[in-house]
Parts: structure tokens; sequence; C-alpha cells
């Protein structure tokens, strides 16, 4: 082994991909002391996402204070990349679900402090690109709330403007966008995410996902029709049909928004990143690209970590280890995206609290027990 890649999503809620790098590059060390070991820790958009890109390009992080998901005055943070015109945002650093404790009302959460993050970037510190991730939201808002914190102005039926939530987005009339910032004409956003689901419907933001930010079957149904009735009036005053754009539906319909309201780009997340990394350049001479997230299912197969890498390893002939937390059954299909085989790091029958609390530990062995049979498989 001359030279191997260590390229994992975090574990949610248990291992960041920073420290899944740094514990599998030692044991690796232990190992293969003579080989070249890379770690570019990512993520596809949710959680982690400022934390891994930084750690791969370098950058810092910008203090803001704006306003959380009921609109209180809180601090939170972003990144700007080491080319000091890309800022890269987590949505949830703002707006997401950990926030709000048990106060889970996504009729009446707010992004507005998505787009007040947006604005400092783009008018304190001059970044010309921002790299938007998606995921963990505790709004179902389409992103109004942030798109009126950058200058779209919401009117209702008698032309008072208003800041809708999740409940009142069928009370918007009519859309004005000539209050944008200026300085957005000149900015390009990628909304990156990891999933493909529409805004509205049986599989869109307030059914499927709904139901975890606290809204009961009849809060879905109610936040269901918002949608449908906010997309409808962004097609007549804007011209732009959300619907059914994959991706549409998430963080609550922000996705849609972000396309709608600032012409954003909304890509998936794990493809945006491997961009900004180099992964083709990197990987092009590697022996082995380890990869992993914390549960390999069906949703993986849409384009998450695992696939994603595996996919781009592929075209490059290099093999893919997929380490993980739990794999759920019928996951053959994940050897033909270019994954050579997976490992789960569960070691023993437990629940998942306390598998937490040994994850570290199990994570390691691991990897031990991984070396050991590379070494076995080296010398047959």
């Amino acid at each position: 082994m001359k030279k191997i890649i260590i390229i994992p999503d975090s574990f949610k809620g248990t291992m960041s991909s920073l420290e899944i790098c740094s514990l599998t590059a030692a044991v690796l060390h232990q190992h293969f002391p003579a080989a070249q070991i890379v770690t570019l820790p990512i993520a596809d958009g949710g959680e982690g996402s400022v934390e891994a890109i930084l750690s791969s390009l370098g950058g810092r992080l910008i203090d803001c204070t704006v306003q959380g998901p009921y609109g209180e005055e809180m601090l939170c943070r972003y990144g700007i990349v080491a080319d000091g015109r890309t800022a890269v945002i987590e949505m949830a650093s703002c707006a997401g679900l950990p926030l709000v404790g048990e106060r889970r009302h996504p009729g009446k959460t707010t992004t507005y402090g998505v787009g007040q993050q947006i604005a400092d970037a783009v008018m304190l510190h001059g970044c010309r690109r921002v790299i938007l991730g998606l995921g963990g939201s505790a709004t179902n808002d389409l992103g109004c709330g942030a798109a009126a914190a950058l200058g779209v102005v919401f009117r209702t039926r008698d032309g008072s403007a208003f800041i809708p939530t999740g409940e009142t987005l069928s009370q918007i009339s009519r859309i004005e966008t000539n209050g944008l910032l200026a300085e957005l004409a000149a900015t390009e956003i990628i909304a990156i995410c990891d999933i493909d689901n529409p805004l509205y419907g049986s599989q869109g933001a307030a059914y499927i996902f709904g139901p975890q930010k606290g809204a009961d079957p009849a809060m879905v149904a109610f936040l269901d029709k918002q949608l449908r009735a906010a997309s409808e009036v962004i097609y007549h005053d804007l011209g732009i049909d959300i619907a059914d754009l994959p991706g549409a539906g998430a963080a609550g319909g922000m996705g849609g928004g972000m396309v709608a309201f600032l012409g954003a780009k909304l890509q998936m997340g794990i493809e945006t990143i491997l961009d900004m990394v180099s992964f083709a350049e990197i990987a092009k001479d590697a022996d082995l690209i380890l990869t992993g997230e914390g549960k390999l299912d069906q949703q993986s197969l849409r384009g998450k970590v695992v696939v994603g890498v595996g996919r781009r390893a592929k075209a490059l002939g290099v093999p893919v280890i997929a380490i993980v937390g739990d794999i759920a059954d019928g996951m053959e299909a994940i050897y033909v995206e270019g994954i050579t085989a997976v490992m789960s790091i569960n070691r023993i029958a437990t629940s998942l609290e306390r598998a937490r609390l040994r994850s570290r530990s199990d994570l390691t062995s691991t990897i031990d027990t991984l070396c050991r049979v590379l070494k076995i498989s080296n010398s047959l």
C-alpha cells in the first residue's frame, strides 16, 4: 500500500468526519508506516459541512449574530474557505432541529437567520460564491424567511408585506424580487443537499420530513397544502416551476425556494464537495479509498457520500471499502456503484445509545481488522 485516502461522512450524533479521519489514519499508520495517508473529511450539506470543508481546503470561521428558528437573537458561525471568496453556510446552524429542542413546530419556525448569514458573507466579507448546506432543518417555510432577509418582499392580498412561515405560505398573494441585495447579482449560490424529494406531495417536504419536526398527520397535510399554494404564486409571479424539481423539498422546501428567489443552483452535496476538494486529481494514483457514513440504507443509494465516492472511484479504477455504523438489508446494489466491500463497526448486539459510547473503540478495532486482512491479501 503506497497511498490510501480516507474520505468519510460523519456518523451523525456520534463521530464527526474529522474525528473518523484522525482515528482511522492513526491505525493505518501503525500497519502501513511507509504509506501516504490522505485525509479528506467531508459532508454532503448537512451537519458538519462547514467543519469538513474548512478542514480539507483551509479557511476561517466567521461569527455572526442572526435570528434563530423562532426569531430569537443568537450567535452562529459559517466558514470562508482559503480563497477568501467562497462562503460555506449550514442552514441548520440557525434554523436546525437541535436548536428547538422539544419545542418543535415547523409551521412557525423561520429561515430568516440563514439569509442574514448570506448577507453577512456577501456584503461584509466580499464573498461571491456561497455553498449553502441544506439539511437538519426545523423549518417548512420554503426558504421565504431567508429570502425576506435578502430583500424579497412577500405581500398578502391587501398589499401588506410579511415574512411567511410554514403555516402562512398560502397568504402570499404577490412576490417582489426587485429589492434583492444588489451584490447577489454577482454571487453564485449553490444549494447542496443529499435528497431528491420534490416540494410537495407524498414524497415532498411536509409528508417525508414534517413528522420528525413535530408535525402530526393533520399538520403534515396542512403544511403540504401551504407549499402547494406558495409554489403556484411562484410560478405565476416568477415564472419558475419548482413543484417537481428534485431536491426542492430539502430543508422544508428551502431547496426550491433558493432556486426560485435567489436563482441558486440546486445540486447533490457529495458531487459539489468532491469537486471542491479536487477528488479526481487526489485519488487517481491511490491504491485504496476508505469511505463511510453512519447508516448504509436505501437513501444512501440515491446519492449520499458512500455512493458518491464509489461512483467517482469506479471511474478511476480505485477500490473502495465502506466503513459504516449500520447496514440495512438488501444493500447488494451498493456493489455496482463502485464499492468493493462494506464493513460495519458494530461489534456487539446492543442499543444505539450504547453503540455510540463505544463507537470510537469499535471503529479503531474494525480498521485494525481490515489492515490485517489487507496484509494477508498482499502476501497471497
